[in-house]
């Protein structure tokens, strides 16, 4: 991932509403959720609602798909483990400490 494209993931989830938007879509996993239930969970009104998805879309970190008159919203995965690589690239770098590692579940990182 790039720095401008790390930096466009970090704004759009850098307000209330759309990380928690994003945090729903990830706890759905692949089946993704509809935008009407996306708004129900978070008491937001749809307009309100669809401007949000719509940075989240546009910084890449959640995909949509078109069901009859609804919308299916879908966390993109390799966009967030893209953006998760490119924040702890360098994860303690120089350190020796086994326990400091990106995939280590003890990372104080």
């Amino acid at each position: 991932m790039e720095t401008k494209n790390a930096i466009t993931a970090l704004t759009a989830l850098g307000h209330a509403t759309r990380l928690a938007a994003f945090r729903l879509l990830v706890e759905a996993g692949p089946s993704g959720r509809m935008a009407g239930d996306i708004a129900a969970a978070l008491q937001v009104p749809p307009a309100t609602l669809s401007f949000h998805l719509k940075e989240l879309l546009q910084a890449g970190l959640v995909e949509s798909e078109s069901q009859g008159r609804n919308v299916c919203y879908r966390a993109n995965f390799s966009a967030m483990t893209g953006l998760i690589d490119y924040l702890t690239h360098n994860c303690c770098a120089g350190s020796t400490d086994p326990a400091c590692s990106p995939t280590s579940p003890d990372c104080a990182c």
